[in-house]
């Protein structure tokens, strides 16, 4: 159903599936560095190599590094690249490798800010520069996020030969990410994926350097998101209440992974649509269809009309907000379809008295501003579809959110309309994983522009 890049970053997504690739080409180096991706920013390498030998490889703290030993995003990240670099050395086993060089190479990493306690933002900087000579390697970086993007990419830059033995050759880089916001969005509700495989999800993440996952946790098919304030979401609303749910333990396991990757995980709960799944478990809060005059049994989306309703959100979201660390929210919005609203007499009646007439376009603005001011108060961003940029001037002029443009045609026509308005835009709409065809055609992902837009 949707993607995402931004213009201020880029994404792809699946429709039934919501999975989100953001292909990044970061612009074109002085010199193409072989296995580096994405291409770095300026890079320049020459043929000259270093031998690494795994039972001689150092990580080190810079002395004038903010951050030192005890910092657990470089701690975990030395152990992680350790492994990931020589992937063949097991300390302990017999190893039958043949080492050609026995003099220590040392990679030391400095930081300017500490922050090894925090959680990657949107404003977190990634910059960093990595240099590779005889004997070592320096990397330098403002944040231990940048620092994780400088190791990703040594990682990279390492290879072995016929016989086994690693090697890295001389090589500069200074790099920084073109966009700030880069996603996978992934839909559980549809398909409901283990934690072991959003796990995964977020290891493949990294090694692109990708720094949001879109976590599309809930949706019509199931709840599967377990709420400490109202269980009975889950307990009646996901495929099986046991089997099929994500606790509050594998919630902040599945942030703490992201956190030490250097990922942010950003929760998105769809309304007033996309919500069949919330009205199991919670009474009253969709919208009875009539049909005839009398109720028909089936029913619609979010009911707008009740103070329930926003009750019942501010609950929700407050959890949420103390749940999920980032300071963004996605509150969804795409899709309504009015028909039950149309039906209801209740929801009619309280169209005549907002002066809505018979725009439920209209009813919808008012809905999304009130669950936007919601999440304000809690301290929140909100993200919301284009559809909800769409429907109303007014609500254009109040919507201090970030817009997420989805759907195709000229979906830069909508960047531009969005931008052109004072917001910010995530752009999805290219990169959907679902596009008809015998076989996938990739080509199209790596020539998107998304900011070839006129300003004017």
């Amino acid at each position: 159903m949707r993607v995402m890049d931004s213009v201020s970053g880029r994404y792809t997504c699946l429709n039934m599936n919501y999975l989100l690739l953001i292909m990044i080409h970061i612009g074109v180096g002085l010199h193409a560095v072989g296995g580096v991706w994405p291409m770095p920013q300026i890079s320049a390498s020459s043929p000259e190599q270093y031998p690494l030998n795994p039972e001689a490889f150092y990580f080190e703290y810079g002395r004038q590094s903010e951050a030192q030993p005890g910092c657990s995003v470089l701690d975990a990240a030395f152990k992680r690249y350790f492994s990931l670099i020589f992937p063949d050395y097991f300390p302990g086993a017999n190893v039958r490798l043949q080492f050609s060089v026995n003099r220590p190479f040392t990679l030391e990493v400095s930081v300017d800010h500490d922050g090894c306690d925090g959680y990657p933002s949107q404003e977190s900087s990634e910059r960093y520069n990595l240099s590779v000579c005889a004997g070592q390697a320096s990397l330098k970086a403002e944040t231990v996020w940048g620092a994780l993007r400088g190791l990703e990419t040594f990682s990279q830059l390492v290879y072995q030969d016929d016989f086994g033995s690693f090697f890295v050759n001389k090589t500069d880089i200074e790099d920084f990410p073109r966009f700030q916001f880069r996603g996978i969005l992934l839909d559980t509700s549809r398909h409901y994926l283990p934690v072991q495989a959003i796990l995964k999800t977020l290891d493949a993440m990294a090694y692109s350097k990708f720094n949001v996952f879109h976590w599309h946790i809930v949706d019509d098919p199931s709840f599967p998101y377990q709420s400490q304030t109202f269980p009975d979401l889950s307990a009646k609303g996901a495929f099986h209440p046991m089997t099929h749910i994500y606790t509050q333990t594998d919630v902040q396991r599945v942030i703490s992974y992201a956190r030490l990757r250097g990922i942010r995980v950003l929760p998105e709960f769809d309304s007033p649509g996309h919500t069949q799944s919330w009205g199991k478990g919670q009474s009253d809060l969709l919208t009875p269809c009539y049909k005839g005059g009398t109720p028909s049994g089936a029913f619609g989306p979010v009911n707008p009309t009740l103070p329930s309703t926003y009750q019942f959100i501010a609950r929700l979201f407050k959890e949420v907000s103390s749940v999920f660390p980032d300071s963004y929210i996605h509150l969804g919005g795409d899709e309504v379809n009015f028909f039950c609203w149309k039906s209801n007499p209740d929801v009619r009646a309280f169209m005549q008295k907002m002066g809505f007439g018979t725009d439920f376009t209209k009813l919808e603005a008012f809905y999304m501003e009130s669950i936007v001011n919601i999440t304000s108060t809690l301290n929140k961003t909100a993200i919301v579809w284009q559809d909800v940029f769409d429907y109303h001037e007014r609500f254009q002029r109040r919507l201090q959110s970030v817009v997420e443009v989805w759907r195709g045609g000229c979906y830069l026509c909508e960047v531009r309309k969005a931008t052109k308005a004072g917001l910010r835009v995530i752009l999805a709409a290219p990169w959907y994983l679902d596009q008809p065809g015998p076989t996938h055609n990739w080509t199209p992902y790596y020539t998107v522009w998304p900011l070839a837009f006129k300003d004017s």
